[in-house]
C-alpha cells in the first residue's frame, strides 16, 4: 500500500516576516466572506499572472505601468497566503488538490514575473532572465524533492521566503520606474550567479541531511554484532 505523504507532511517557514504573517492571519481569516472559498483564492493567481503580463506589455512603452505589476504581486500574496488558512479555519480545504494547484500556480506566477520583465527589458537581458528563471525554479524543485524524502516542505531558505521575494520584486519595480532598465540589465547576470551559488549550497546541505537520515535508518534496522555472530555460527 502506498503511503499518503500529504497527510503526514508539515509546512515549515522560518522567514523574517513569518511571525508577523501568522499574527495577521489570526485576525483576518475570520473576516473573509463566506462566499469566497479557498479554491477561489488559489485560482485567482491566474488573474494576477495575466495582469503581470498585461502591465509588462504596457510598461514597455511607459515604465510607470510597473506600479500595476506591483499591485498584481501584492494581490497574489494576499490570495496565496490566505487560501490555505481559510481552508483550515473552515475545515473545507481540499488538501491534495490545494497542494498541487497552489504550487503549480506558484510556478506559473514565477514564469509570469520573468515574462513580464522580458517584455520590459532589452533583448540583451533575456538570456540572464532565462538563467534567473532556471535558478529560482531550481529552488522549487529542491523543496519538492526534499519534501518527498522527508515529509517536510520548506518554503523559506536562509530566513527568506515567498513574502520577502515579493517585496524584492516590488522594490525592483520601483527602481525601474525611477532609474530605468539599464542598471537592472547589468545586474541580472550577477543575480543569476549569486542565486546559482545559493542553490548549490542548499542542494549540498539537503543531500547531506538525507544521507545522514539514510545512515541513521540503516543503523536502526541493522542487527546487533552479537546477533550477527550468532546467526553465522548457527549457519
Amino acid at each position: 500500500m502506498q503511503r499518503e505523504p500529504l497527510a503526514l507532511a508539515t509546512k515549515s517557514s522560518t522567514s523574517l516576516l513569518s511571525p508577523l504573517e501568522r499574527r495577521l492571519a489570526r485576525r483576518v481569516v475570520p473576516l473573509v466572506p463566506a462566499w469566497l472559498g479557498t479554491h477561489h483564492l488559489t485560482l485567482m493567481t491566474l488573474a494576477w499572472c495575466a495582469g503581470l503580463l498585461l502591465f509588462g506589455y504596457l510598461a514597455a512603452g511607459d515604465l510607470r505601468w510597473l506600479w500595476g505589476s506591483s499591485a498584481m504581486i501584492a494581490l497574489q500574496w494576499v490570495t496565496d497566503f490566505f487560501d490555505g488558512k481559510v481552508g483550515k479555519h473552515r475545515d473545507t480545504g481540499l488538501v491534495k488538490w490545494g497542494f498541487y494547484a497552489d504550487h503549480l500556480l506558484d510556478y506559473a506566477f514565477l514564469c509570469a514575473v520573468v515574462g513580464s520583465y522580458a517584455l520590459v527589458l532589452p533583448a540583451a537581458a533575456h538570456l540572464s532572465l532565462l538563467m534567473v528563471l532556471a535558478v529560482f525554479g531550481g529552488f522549487m524543485v529542491n523543496s519538492f524533492l526534499a519534501f518527498a524524502a522527508t515529509g517536510r516542505f520548506h518554503i523559506s531558505h536562509g530566513r527568506l521566503g515567498p513574502t520577502e521575494f515579493r517585496l524584492a520584486l516590488v522594490l525592483i519595480n520601483s527602481l525601474l520606474v525611477f532609474y530605468g532598465t539599464r542598471r537592472m540589465t547589468k545586474a541580472l547576470p550577477y543575480v543569476a550567479a549569486c542565486g546559482f551559488v545559493a542553490l548549490c549550497v542548499l542542494a549540498y546541505r539537503t543531500q547531506r541531511e538525507l544521507w545522514r537520515r539514510d545512515l541513521a535508518c540503516k543503523r536502526e534496522v541493522a542487527p546487533a554484532p552479537a546477533v550477527r555472530l550468532a546467526r553465522r555460527e548457527a549457519a
